[in-house]
């Protein structure tokens, strides 16, 4: 199945992509069918979108099954026979740039009710090792946010995972919408 490089794209993420100089790829005009969003794993989607290590590896989605992989160098993607990525009929799911990720903990702050959680989170986020930093303080500190927290990540991290299919053409803008109705932000305490 044909594809095409089209750098930049209307969603969030595409913005976000557009300015990092990350490209968006996009099934050519008559292609095929969309993939059945109920049979993704979107939340193997969101750890790839996420995926910020610096391995030798790429994540990569069949535009025909909505399978995911994690091919590497060495081991392909069965894990044992090399292969060039450019061999492969795959989308790859580059991620996101960890400001995507640091906006999520910022929002998270702003939302919860608890000022003196917010106030403390808030410095925890400020400079370098923010990640680390806020992931302390949810755990030192506040355990009791721990759930909160969680649940409105994974909300985040999946709209992003279903708007990445989207603006990839992977699927249709009436599936799209329902998964994202099915992953609403949750309320905050």
């Amino acid at each position: 199945m044909p594809l095409l490089l089209i750098p930049g794209a209307s969603r969030s993420w595409g913005i976000a992509a557009a300015l990092h100089g990350l490209p968006c790829l996009r099934r050519a005009p008559g292609s095929g069918q969309m993939l059945d969003a109920r049979n993704l794993d979107l939340e193997e989607i969101a750890t790839a979108l996420a995926d910020q290590s610096t391995y030798e590896h790429r994540w990569l989605i069949n535009p025909e099954t909505g399978e995911t992989v994690l091919w590497t160098a060495e081991g392909g993607i069965d894990g044992e026979t090399p292969v060039d990525l450019d061999e492969l009929d795959l989308v790859p799911i580059e991620p996101l740039p960890p400001s995507v990720w640091y906006r999520d903990m910022a929002d998270f702050v702003e939302r919860i009710r608890d000022e003196q959680a917010g106030r403390r989170l808030r410095r925890a986020i400020q400079g370098r090792d923010a990640f680390r930093r806020f992931k302390d303080e949810l755990h030192e500190e506040y355990p009791h946010l721990l759930p909160a927290w969680y649940a409105f990540r994974r909300a985040r991290a999946t709209r992003r995972a279903i708007d990445w299919l989207l603006d990839n053409s992977l699927v249709d803008d009436h599936a799209a919408g329902g998964l994202r109705a099915e992953h609403a932000e949750p309320d905050l305490p």
